[in-house]
């Protein structure tokens, strides 16, 4: 049985044990030189606890800065073009807006569409199947998949050794100044960890502030999502975070089996994580391949064209045996009037998250 957790946890092992030599000396930063100054950080008051173990690697305004440069650095990958925020575009909370699955260097192809990065800290698990466990880890991934950024850490390193900016960078955000693969990932947390969306007119609602209200069409439609939806999109993340089969037809371009990629286990073929639906307004195409353009065929999809395929999750099955979920298309209409108020502006148009 094949675990790529344990694939993935001995490849960062790997690269946290490894220091490449310098192209030059560059001194440790002086007592006093300079003063790395904390980022506050507040969980919103309708929020679940963090999971991100803030304390091992707290925000620091040059921490979170050198994150924000290697988030839009084209050197992190082998083309020197392909950023992570290539796939990751924030006018559209950070997904790779129109593109049914992801683009890599030299125009690869993957198999899954690019998922939100938002409240990243609040998850434990990460990626459609769960394969990092860990956010510090999770960039390891696309970094090192030949389809994504294609590049190793060592050559990262070098070409960042090289650069005139980042040495004092790591100097200033880091105690020993090391361009490393750890001091790599950990500014790349710091910048995603501050990636919070919480001030969407759903939670501004949720919290009372500033007399905001929701409309009849949205409270309707908040009836119904709770009815019909919440079981799987919970809380105020909107996602339980567990694995499911939601009943998609089998892509036979790419036969992906989600979740036993990562397990092993035949019981989580084509089970993959329940997204979560804050801005998904503006997340589309929807799904793991990208396979609905809007949130009509995604609700038609749960009303109409739910498939019994391995492992289907059975809350999908009604109680005489029927698959889907029963709505009419005025709730449909209401329901997506609900998921609209989980855009928040604030957020995607923030401008400590933007390139320049």
């Amino acid at each position: 049985m094949k675990l790529l957790k344990l694939t993935y946890l001995l490849i960062a092992l790997v690269f946290f044990s490894c220091k490449n030599e310098p192209y030059e000396e560059i001194p440790t930063q002086a007592a006093g030189e300079y003063q790395n100054v904390p980022l506050s950080f507040e969980v919103p008051s309708n929020f679940p606890p963090l999971q991100y173990d803030i304390e091992n690697n707290p925000p620091t305004e040059t921490g979170f800065e050198l994150g924000r440069r290697l988030f839009y650095e084209g050197r992190m990958a082998s083309d020197n073009i392909v950023a992570c925020g290539f796939c990751h575009i924030q006018e559209f909370a950070f997904t790779h807006h129109t593109h049914i699955v992801s683009h890599g260097v030299d125009g690869a192809l993957g198999s899954r569409n690019a998922q939100p990065l938002q409240n990243l800290a609040f998850q434990n698990e990460f990626n459609w199947d769960g394969a990092a466990i860990h956010l510090d880890m999770q960039p390891i991934i696309p970094i090192t998949n030949e389809v994504e950024m294609n590049e190793s850490f060592t050559s990262i390193i070098a070409k960042l050794q090289a650069h005139p900016d980042y040495p004092r960078l790591f100097r200033e955000a880091f105690e020993n100044g090391e361009i490393n693969s750890e001091n790599i990932l950990k500014a790349l947390s710091q910048f995603m960890v501050m990636m919070v969306s919480s001030n969407s007119k759903y939670d501004k609602f949720r919290r009372n502030e500033g007399n905001v209200t929701l409309t009849a069409n949205e409270l309707q439609g908040m009836e119904l999502f709770n009815q019909k939806c919440a079981s799987c999109h919970a809380g105020e993340l909107f996602t339980d975070q567990t694995y499911r089969n939601n009943g998609l037809a089998i892509d036979p371009q790419y036969n992906d089996i989600g979740r036993e990629r990562v397990t092993g286990f035949p019981e989580d073929r084509y089970k993959f994580k329940v997204p979560n639906l804050r801005n998904v307004e503006v997340t589309f195409p929807y799904m793991h391949d990208g396979r609905f353009a809007n949130l009509e065929a995604v609700l038609e999809h749960y009303r109409s064209g739910i498939q019994d395929t391995e492992n289907v999750d059975e809350s999908l099955r009604q109680t005489d045996g029927t698959l889907g979920i029963p709505m009419t298309d005025e709730e449909k209409a209401r329901i997506i009037d609900f998921l609209k108020t989980l855009t928040d502006t604030d957020f995607i148009f923030d401008q400590r998250f933007s390139e320049f």
